[in-house]
């Protein structure tokens, strides 16, 4: 309940259940006005002498029903009863968690039903007493005017030689009624301070969200720049390995990226990296709304997933080189026995034609 209606209305019974509407459109289906069970009150307006039922949920009023004597509430099931209200223009329904609940709720409306048709006959009743009064004392009053000695004086002001002034029932009747117009402007202007409060918590609500989402995302920014470093070690690292395995392989395979083209590559991928950093300092620089940093956040990331995809490229031609580098080791050890075993065969035919040498040298001596 609102403060400012604490000193008016006074709760006389409470229960917590789930609060649900009827879908407006189908007339049939139920839907949720709250996601947990709340607190449902029946509330006395001494001032007024009415009753009413309220719920509030976080800052806003779920239920805010008067009970009139034409309303019943009528239990559906074990733990779910409904009632409908015709000046809120909806059918409100209650879920409680036991059937000892439901019924302690049921007998607590009957009873202020029951307390709502009695101030209501009262109402009436001062109502016709009212008009029976005027009705008795408009006559007397014209009476009054036409012979003054039978009507004497009830207020005489400023001595016998002035005027007199009469106080008749009718005017009575007449403070009364402007009474009640009096208490009926104040009611209006009760709901109306009730929609301004619940307007009013609702914005401070959205504004505490706007300043959470705006931390979370200064949050997102540092843990992207977090990244960014880690990309960086990483680029080196395959920078370092890149230039271990040039050193090694000594030149370029045929059909493999060559020296100028992976220098290419790392300094396009520093480039995207510096240039990262720069957004990030321009985003922590800049106060923008939740909405555009919420762009640039997707955009960042879709910049950070370029970058993992020419990280895993990089990745793939670092692969590559090495593979063909154990491949032109392979071939060269195979070339290498293939020489040996040239030289050897060589070697064999060296020796024959030393043999046939020989031979020949022998045969001319004879």
């Amino acid at each position: 309940m609102y403060p400012l209606h604490r000193e008016r209305e006074q709760p006389i019974f409470s229960a917590r259940a789930h609060v649900f509407q009827i879908d407006p459109a189908t007339k049939r289906n139920w839907l949720p006005a709250s996601k947990h069970a709340v607190t449902v009150s029946f509330f006395y307006d001494a001032s007024r002498n009415v009753y009413r039922i309220i719920s509030v949920g976080g800052t806003k009023a779920i239920i805010n029903s008067t009970i009139t004597p034409n309303m019943t509430f009528t239990k559906t099931s074990q733990k779910f009863g409904q009632w409908a209200d015709s000046r809120a223009n909806t059918v409100y329904g209650l879920g409680f968690s036991t059937e000892q609940q439901l019924q302690q709720f049921a007998e607590q409306f009957k009873e202020v039903k029951e307390a709502a048709r009695l101030a209501r006959e009262k109402s009436q009743e001062r109502f016709e007493l009212a008009n029976t009064a005027l009705n008795i004392a408009a006559p007397q009053l014209s009476q009054g005017l036409s012979e003054d000695r039978h009507s004497p004086p009830l207020l005489t002001v400023n001595g016998p030689g002035e005027e007199k002034l009469f106080r008749s029932k009718s005017a009575e009747v007449e403070l009364t009624v402007e009474k009640e117009r009096v208490k009926k402007m104040l009611s209006e202007g009760s709901m109306c301070e009730i929609n301004l409060e619940a307007e009013l918590f609702t914005l401070q609500d959205s504004n505490a969200k706007l300043v959470a989402a705006l931390q979370e995302a200064n949050g997102s920014v540092d843990q992207w720049k977090k990244q960014l470093a880690e990309y960086q070690e990483e680029t080196d690292r395959l920078r370092d390995q890149v230039a271990e395995l040039e050193s090694q392989l000594g030149h370029p395979a045929a059909g493999q990226p060559g020296k100028e083209e992976l220098t290419r590559s790392l300094e396009e991928l520093e480039a995207l990296l510096s240039a990262k950093d720069q957004e990030i300092h321009n985003l922590q620089s800049k106060k923008t709304d939740v909405g555009e940093l919420e762009k640039e956040k997707e955009e960042a990331v879709q910049r950070l997933q370029d970058v993992e995809r020419r990280n895993t490229e990089l990745e793939d031609r670092v692969q590559s080189a090495e593979k063909t580098l154990a491949s032109n080791r392979e071939d060269q050890e195979q070339v290498e026995v293939e020489v040996r075993r040239i030289i050897e065969v060589l070697d064999v035919k060296i020796g024959d034609l030393s043999s046939l040498r020989e031979s020949l040298a022998k045969l001319v001596d004879m």
